[in-house]
């Protein structure tokens, strides 16, 4: 078979490095819910006539109650159900749902969206409720504000909504104070007295039914694209208050009105969920799954695949030693195929320039290293991506590579790709793995090292969360390769595990190591959600600390090194990130200045690109790149414009797939300008 000796040995090394994952608790069956049809908790075989896509889960939904969550499990549904003012096509152009329209004054400051008429609220048998208006928006808008309603993605109005914040922390000090009645808290505390604003100052406004208007607390060129978040949705205010603390709770499909592609037509806790295609919806041409069959198992991950094989579930994830099998198997071969490129995260090696470690890891000697632009350029270019990424994906390492900070395809502007504006097309295009590069700086750093009194070899203190699959290994990899390619006399890569729990405040954030594996998420569709880890006073490489410093408990005693190199080059990124963030209404002119702010942070080294996320391995009957495209919100949740396949994907369709959808979107983003 074409390839197969690739494949093999490729899924063998996968499963080498891959561990296996534990299984979940024992089936439960509770009574299920009295709405819902009571139906085979079997999975069964294909309606005639119909497109049914089926699947298992492991992990009930803890609410249905979208303006609560956050938790991408519970959202799911809410996707499906629940339509917002824009959505994305399939190549992640924003495109208008329920509002038709939408418009900014000269400045951004107001957004004025035009509600589509004549989208219904139905309850989950498709009976009419009411009409979708511009009130629905007021109404989650100030349920997401109101700080006893705890909502998750409440950040996202934060900064941006005109008062939002200020109502928020108005509604938590009214909260806190028993409507002002208590001055301390339960610990004697004094409670800081919050300045009364009211629901009326808050930038979110109906016009009219169908005229929706949002004052943003400063120019933001980039508001459309918070839109599709949760805590944007809307809420039949009527419905809410009938519903009160029971408003989405997850007992059954009568808890949430519904305006989205599909219905949640049953659902029984830890026993099955059934979505149909909404005979209302304003857009159901584009639905053609018309029915979505999702059984509670706890073993989903183990019994799937094989359900899979049988054809009777429509997706399953593969684990290290299902992949092995079916890769050598002529029947399953063309069944796995891999999960599409995640670019919502970007991962990459940050320095830390306020290392606060035990003096026995020598952090006087780490500043003096770090502080030298040829030092961080020798492990820029030392670190070998692909090697080391294919400790996680070895079949195909190169594709989730990221060369800048920002992943390419994230975001566009004025019909260009992000990462292929000028200052950052270099590194996009090219690899920063060159090992004559880095014996070059290695050469420079060593002799300016040795002139301030450096010692080698420097100690580079690697640290890893032990419950993060694989990140040991990679650290091992990374290891070898540094010291292999610098020189064992060069570096001393130290690789330690920090705590399972707790991760994050007791390593990163207290600056407990020297060159660490470090992500973000990207909250909407502007460069400048990427620049927040390299932000002022960041705690992921304090790169504008002052290096004088005292060391906490365990640590070294004070130094009084500065190196007024480094902090020259992070002040100047900070002003160029200022400018950038500065211009508001030209996009070609603020994606230009956010390339070359970012392109400077990699120029000097500051931070190595390095990935995207890797989702693995799947047997799916799904075509992933026909579906609504955006690394932020709730686009690639949503299973409108699918199509099931009659044969699964396979990597051949897969890699083909991909190469189209790359190709079809450089032309729709030209056709978006």
């Amino acid at each position: 078979m074409k390839n197969m000796k690739r494949w093999l040995a490729l899924a063998l090394c996968l499963a080498m490095v891959f561990a296996l994952a534990a299984c979940g608790k024992d089936d439960v069956k509770p009574t299920a819910d009295p709405n819902a049809a009571t139906t085979d908790p079997t999975v069964t075989d294909q309606p005639a006539g119909e497109q049914v896509y089926r699947q298992l889960y492991a992990s009930e939904v803890t609410t249905f109650n979208y303006l609560y969550t956050g938790n991408t499990n519970d959202l799911q549904m809410s996707a499906n159900t629940v339509d917002c003012l824009v959505e994305y096509d399939s190549y992640g152009v924003m495109i208008p749902a329920l509002a038709e329209s939408w418009e900014a004054n000269a400045d951004n400051t107001e957004w004025t969206f035009h509600i589509r008429k004549g989208v219904k609220w139905v309850d989950y048998q498709g009976n009419e409720v009411a009409d979708v208006t511009a009130h629905d928006w007021v109404t989650s808008a100030k349920y997401s504000n109101t700080a006893e309603n705890e909502a998750a993605n409440q950040y996202m109005y934060d900064g941006i909504v005109k008062n939002a914040q200020a109502y928020y922390d108005y509604t938590a000090y009214l909260l806190e104070s028993d409507n002002g009645t208590k001055t301390v808290d339960e610990d004697g505390n004094e409670i800081a007295v919050v300045d009364e604003v009211k629901w009326e100052d808050v930038g979110v406004k109906a016009t009219d039914d169908y005229t929706l208007v949002y004052t943003m607390e400063a120019p933001c060129a980039y508001f459309p694209s918070v839109l599709s978040y949760s805590s944007y949705m809307p809420v039949y205010e009527p419905f809410l208050t009938e519903k009160g603390k029971d408003f989405g709770a997850a007992t059954g499909p009568d808890t949430i009105l519904y305006n989205g592609a599909f219905l949640m037509s049953e659902f029984a806790p830890q026993d099955h969920r059934t979505l149909v295609k909404n005979p209302t919806y304003w857009d159901k041409d584009n639905v053609f799954i018309d029915r979505m069959e999702w059984r509670y198992n706890s073993t989903a991950g183990t019994i799937g695949p094989e359900q899979f094989i049988r054809g009777e579930v429509d997706y399953a994830e593969l684990d290290a030693s299902l992949l092995t099998s079916w890769l050598s198997d002529d029947n399953t071969y063309n069944m796995v195929s891999s999960s599409r490129p995640n670019v919502s995260y970007s991962y990459f090696y940050a320095f830390n320039f306020e290392p606060r470690f035990d003096a026995s890891l020598e952090p006087d000697n780490w500043i003096l290293a770090v502080n030298n632009e040829n030092f961080r350029k020798s492990i820029l270019h030392g670190l070998d991506r692909v090697g080391a990424l294919a400790v996680q994906d070895p079949q195909n390492p190169e594709s989730i590579v990221n060369n800048t900070i920002t992943p390419a395809t994230f975001a566009s502007g004025d019909g260009l790709d992000f990462t292929q504006y000028p200052a950052l097309k270099p590194y996009t295009d090219g690899d920063s793995f060159d090992t004559a590069k880095a014996l070059e700086y290695k050469a420079k750093a060593v002799e300016e090292l040795t002139a301030q009194g450096c010692t080698f070899p420097v100690k580079v203190y690697m640290r890893y969360n032990p419950d993060t699959t694989n990140w040991d290994k990679e650290c091992q990899v990374v290891e070898q390769q540094l010291e292999n390619t610098l020189g064992k006399d060069y570096i001393d890569v130290v690789v330690e595990a920090g705590p399972s729990t707790g991760f994050l405040g007791a390593i990163r954030r207290t600056g407990n190591f020297g060159l660490m594996k470090c992500n973000w998420g990207a909250d909407y569709a502007d460069p400048q959600t990427w620049t927040d880890p390299f932000s002022r006073n960041n705690t992921y490489n304090f790169m504008n600390q002052d290096a004088s410093r005292t060391l906490g408990d365990g640590a070294n005693a004070s130094c009084d090194h500065k190196s007024a190199e480094t902090q020259a080059i992070v002040e100047e990124y900070f002003r160029l990130q200022e400018a950038a963030k500065a211009i508001t209404t030209d996009e070609k002119a603020r994606y230009t200045a956010f390339a070359e702010a970012e392109a400077y942070l990699i120029e000097h080294a500051i931070v190595v690109p390095y990935s995207i996320s890797f989702s693995g391995y799947v047997a799916t009957r799904l075509n992933a790149f026909e579906g609504q495209y955006a690394p932020y919100g709730l686009a690639l949740q949503r299973y409108k414009y699918q199509h099931l396949l009659d044969e699964p994907m396979n990597m051949a369709k897969f890699t083909e797939a991909n190469e189209t959808w790359q190709t079809e979107r450089a032309a729709a983003l030209e056709a978006a300008k």
